[in-house]
């Protein structure tokens, strides 16, 4: 936000990223990543930009400086940094100022949409040289990444999941069901919609794996599509790399059976286990 902000900002004064560098004793490069968010803002290098910029009314000003304070406050999820790898803590950072998420799961479901007990089995699953206290810690980030779903101003979570997802035997037939009736009771959430891309269909618009879309309430911030793989994670936010995905979202969402429909195929694969 305040990135981008200052970008506005700087534009609109006509001023370089190569001046705006030299008022604050920085390069041209170290201003595109300020304005991308990408590395921590010092106080004093937001004043100057703010005077260089010509911002003098006292309560704009402010502002500013305070998103510049929130900006570099660790977030809830540095607790978990022992557990937490630092290019996943990024998507968790983003996740939290999202207000949409979409995500497409071909192996497990979502992280957001997981019961306490399908999570422990897929973590032991990845982590299975960590031990009992490590597991424990690495649940209760997943856990508290979930409350912002039924907390005040949810985002709003689409999430189109694979047959495979809800048909691999995770921690067993006790912990499948349980994951299977925990998916029913959050798909009655007003900001939850889940689809199942049915194995009948055959093949289908997001072949190439897992991904999610997060998009935020400022309009001038980019959507950034999240991909995951097992050494760490891409995150796209170029118009032309989201647009692929984003069109591949929404063939699976027409492609895949719709929310009431995956309620009873749900309902369907409850009786079969």
């Amino acid at each position: 936000m305040l990135g981008s902000q200052l970008r506005a900002l700087r534009e609109a004064r006509g001023v370089s990223r190569a001046e705006a560098g030299y008022a604050i004793r920085a390069s041209e490069s170290k201003i595109s990543r300020l304005e991308l968010g990408r590395v921590s803002f010092k106080e004093r290098d937001v004043a100057d930009l703010l005077t260089l910029y010509g911002v003098a009314d006292e309560s704009e000003r402010e502002a500013l400086l305070g998103l510049a304070r929130e900006a570099n406050a660790p977030g809830w999820w540095h607790r978990y940094a022992d557990v937490l790898p630092g290019w996943f803590q990024t998507y968790v950072g983003l996740e939290e100022a999202a207000t949409l998420i979409r995500t497409y799961e071909l192996q497990f479901v979502p992280g957001l949409l997981q019961s306490e007990e399908y999570a422990r089995a897929v973590i032991a699953l990845g982590n299975s040289e960590s031990d009992d206290g490590e597991i424990d810690q690495r649940i209760a980030l997943r856990m508290r990444r979930q409350q912002r779903l039924t907390g005040p101003n949810p985002p709003r979570l689409w999430a189109v999941l694979d047959e495979a997802a809800l048909r691999r035997p995770i921690g067993g037939p006790e912990v499948m069901r349980g994951q299977l009736e925990h998916l029913i009771e959050m798909s009655k959430l007003p900001n939850i919609t889940i689809q199942v891309m049915p194995f009948r269909f055959g093949g289908h618009a997001a072949e190439g794996g897992a991904f999610s879309i997060l998009r935020f309430p400022e309009t001038d911030l980019p959507d950034v599509v999240y991909v995951e793989n097992l050494i760490g994670a891409m995150y796209m936010d170029k118009r032309d790399d989201v647009d692929v995905y984003m069109q591949a979202m929404e063939r699976l969402a027409v492609d895949s059976a719709t929310p009431e429909g995956t309620v009873e195929m749900i309902g369907e694969i409850l009786r079969e286990t």
